[in-house]
């Protein structure tokens, strides 16, 4: 075998440049039909998914990669824009059932869903993985599980060291990752607030990444505070300003999760019709995500977001 080097300008650093853009032109420009998508649970990117939800006549069909998922990639099976799951879990959560995703899985509707299971860890390996370039990676995980007997994509394995069992689980490295976060630089530096999951390595493994986020600071303000970030401008493509950019989920440090507006939605997902109801007043009735947010109420947004304050507010000492 021959060793080849990588030679310079190979790798794939996106340039330092300006790169804010409304949802609208980055869905419009990165995510096609067929495009294997990335997601996290962390400050689930609900503008972006609300975009695409509205572009769905053009992009058709996805491909969706996840560790989890809370609800919001409801919008997108639900509108039919997705074909296959690559998931650890997918459910309603603090919301209870959720039966937009039981009824794709179940019954075929909107369209047949395939899904293919791994354990969140497992799910975390593959991007570590596609992150490292790398084409699989050990893990221990899932062993004690009938997760393996159900999905041939997963190798056990001999440890060559310890003669013990190992799963590997194949890398992912999907063509588009959106992620929501705290805050960027205009060259696309993004900094996270709190918990983030598994968000650095899935803009690592992806080969365009999406962002939107709280605020817009400047380049000074994020040398400020670099500790912060996590996600650096070469893994990033576009910047996209949402404020409450989550909802009805939670964004630490800024804003509270609606449950009661969850728990609305979910009521609605009960039947297909109550969610295409919900998605024409909620998705395709609205032009853009702050015409959202007026639908959904200022007010009510900055209740969230004083309700989080209250307990937890970024550079206080308590």
């Amino acid at each position: 075998m021959n060793f080849v080097p990588m030679t310079p300008g190979k790798g794939r650093a996106k340039p330092l440049v300006d790169k804010v853009i409304s949802a609208q032109a980055a869905v419009e420009k990165f995510i096609h039909e067929g495009c294997y998508l990335g997601m996290t649970v962390s400050a689930a990117p609900a503008a972006l998914i609300w975009e695409m939800v509205r572009q769905r006549d053009r992009i058709k069909t996805l491909d969706l990669v996840i560790t989890s998922q809370i609800g919001m990639s409801s919008a997108l099976i639900g509108a039919g824009l997705v074909r296959k799951i690559e998931m650890a879990y997918n459910w309603g959560g603090i919301e209870g059932e959720d039966k937009v995703f039981r009824r794709a899985v179940e019954k075929g509707i909107p369209r047949p869903l395939e899904v293919e299971d791994y354990s969140n860890f497992g799910a975390a390996m593959r991007w570590l993985a596609g992150s490292m370039g790398l084409p699989f990676m050990p893990t221990k995980s899932q062993l004690g599980s009938d997760i393996i007997k159900h999905n041939p994509k997963i190798k056990v394995i001999e440890d060559p060291y310890s003669g013990e069992p190992l799963s590997l689980v194949p890398a992912s490295n999907p063509d588009v990752a959106v992620i929501h976060a705290s805050r960027a630089d205009e060259i696309g530096n993004v900094q996270c607030y709190g918990i983030y999951g598994n968000t650095d390595t899935l803009a690592r493994a992806a080969r365009t990444v999406i962002v939107s986020v709280e605020e817009i600071v400047t380049q000074n303000e994020v040398r400020r505070q670099p500790n912060l970030t996590v996600i650096p401008y070469y893994y990033v493509d576009a910047v996209v300003h949402a404020p409450f950019g989550a909802h009805w989920r939670e964004a630490p440090f800024f804003y509270h999760h609606d449950l009661a507006y969850g728990l609305d939605a979910y009521r609605q997902f009960a039947t297909q019709e109550g969610f295409e109801q919900w998605m024409e007043k909620h998705i395709l009735g609205t032009r853009d995500w702050d015409e959202y947010c007026k639908m959904v109420g200022y007010d009510r947004l900055n209740r969230l977001m004083q309700s989080e304050h209250k307990y937890q507010k970024m550079g206080e000492v308590r």
